[in-house]
């Protein structure tokens, strides 16, 4: 077995990549190019340590079965009794994966996303090729790509962002990729591999996976562009093929966050931002055939655009885009629908779920006066949902008592002939569900931490001017 300096790397047979030296990952492409890494890849692709890790991660992920039916609870028992023969096939070059199922899931801003589910067995596999792939790659790629990465988030690409956009760079080339998860030239794709990977039965597996069939409707659709998201194999190469697009920006000297197909250039000037935004669009046609979204891109003030889910102010401070706002306010709306019938414990753990994780994305938002009207607004939904169980003037009131009410005020909110959403603002209603109460219940506040120290700003500001310089 050949294993490259970044198989190596792994250390643990199991895809895991240890933190090592900056400058042991300086790896050039021009270097790759003259010597592919590695020839024997199949090999620690196949190795049991590695199969078995990549077993593991797709059974913690669940998800539902592919075109064959298959769950994954179903997997172990299929791999223990065809595992011999999964294996000489993936050595010998035979193995054919099976035509992904076609899903279509809505978009926040509208349409529809195509998303292509591999069955659970080739699923493992594209896991298996992903930890040994990942490691190769990663110290080639651009610091200032953020998506689908080991050690990088959002988070840091917005910090990223908005400390160029304080330096004085309060324009963006908001370049959006038209369709680029269904448009990806898979030969143009394969070449960007070849340069880096020698052993010719593991590109010729990938491209398998690249060119497998999508179910749609009971039909097999064949497939000649695209990695549909949906496998775990879609965003390394997804990396991979737009690492030539960020080697192209840093050579041309620009500052830039890109997080998957979504990249923002932070320029001085409309004019340099036209300038750019033309010959960017030129590469992508010409290099990667790749088109770009003419709707959703445009040259436009940093406080005109979104990036993941914020808006940049020019001064550099992040707050939460109106369409991310209204995402939220929509899905609570859907949680604490007055209709569904559902127990107040069980939406009180389904809010919850949601705002733990909202609020953990969003924390970046500066100031907290959103978070204290988002907080009365969540607490007079809940309200008002109490109220409605309650149904009858009678229940109301039996309940508002025991909540420490007087009866006279409790009677003369269940007979007002407000609706329940007018009655969820009562200054009695208040008294008897203050937000005591709502803390003894456990629900998750959004404006409880104080926010980030804004000087941060000037910090990461420093150490991004250090770097372009």
């Amino acid at each position: 077995m050949i294993a490259s300096p970044s198989i190596s790397r792994a250390g643990n047979g199991r895809g895991e990549t240890k933190a090592v030296p900056e400058e042991e990952q300086q790896v050039s492409m021009e270097s790759v190019r003259k010597e592919p890494l590695a020839q024997n890849l199949m090999e620690i692709v196949t190795s049991r340590d590695n199969l078995n890790e990549a077993y593991k991660r797709v059974k913690s992920n669940k998800g539902s079965g592919g075109v064959d039916g298959m769950s994954v609870d179903g997997l172990s028992e299929y791999i223990k009794s065809n595992k011999e023969e999964i294996v000489n096939a993936l050595l010998d070059g035979s193995y054919q994966p099976m035509a992904v199922r076609g899903v279509e899931i809505p978009k926040p801003k509208g349409g529809k996303r195509q998303l292509g589910i591999p069955t659970v067995l080739d699923r493992v596999i594209q896991q298996a090729i992903h930890q040994v792939l990942e490691p190769i790659f990663e110290p080639l790629f651009s610091n200032s790509s953020y998506g689908f990465r080991p050690r990088r988030n959002a988070h840091q690409a917005l910090d990223a962002a908005r400390a160029y956009v304080a330096s004085g760079r309060e324009w963006v080339v908001d370049i959006d990729l038209a369709k680029f998860f269904d448009q990806v030239n898979h030969d143009i794709l394969m070449s960007r591999l070849a340069r880096v990977i020698g052993d010719k039965i593991l590109l010729k597996l990938i491209r398998k996976f690249l060119q497998a069939g999508m179910m749609s409707n009971g039909v097999v659709i064949e497939r000649r562009t695209g990695t549909p998201q949906g496998g775990p194999l879609s965003p390394l190469l997804s990396n991979i093929m737009l690492n030539e697009l960020d080697k192209e920006l840093e050579k041309r000297g620009h500052t830039f966050c890109r997080y998957a197909d979504d990249c923002n250039i932070y320029v001085s000037s409309k004019e340099a931002g036209d300038r750019v935004m033309q010959s960017i669009k030129q590469f992508l046609a010409t290099k990667l055939r790749l088109e770009i979204n003419e709707d959703k891109s445009a040259v436009a003030m940093v406080s005109e655009r979104q990036f993941l889910g914020y808006r940049i102010e020019e001064s550099g401070y992040l707050v939460i885009s109106p369409n991310a706002l209204q995402q939220m306010k929509n899905k609570v709306r859907q949680i604490t629908r007055r209709s569904r019938g559902i127990s107040f414990e069980t939406v009180l753990e389904e809010l919850n779920r949601y705002l733990s994780g909202w609020h953990r994305y969003f924390s970046l938002h500066s100031g907290s006066n959103l978070f204290k009207k988002l907080d009365q607004w969540i607490r007079r939904r809940l309200r008002c949902f109490r109220l409605k169980q309650r149904k009858r003037p009678k229940s109301v009131i039996k309940y508002l008592v025991t909540l420490g009410l007087s009866e006279s005020k409790a009677r003369r909110l269940a007979m007002s002939g407000k609706g329940w959403w007018r009655k969820s603002c009562n200054p009695n209603i208040n008294i008897a569900m203050p937000i005591e109460w709502f803390n003894k219940l456990g629900l998750v506040r959004l404006y409880n931490k104080s926010p980030r120290v804004k000087s941060s700003i000037k910090t990461a500001v420093c150490d991004i001017a250090r770097t372009v310089v």
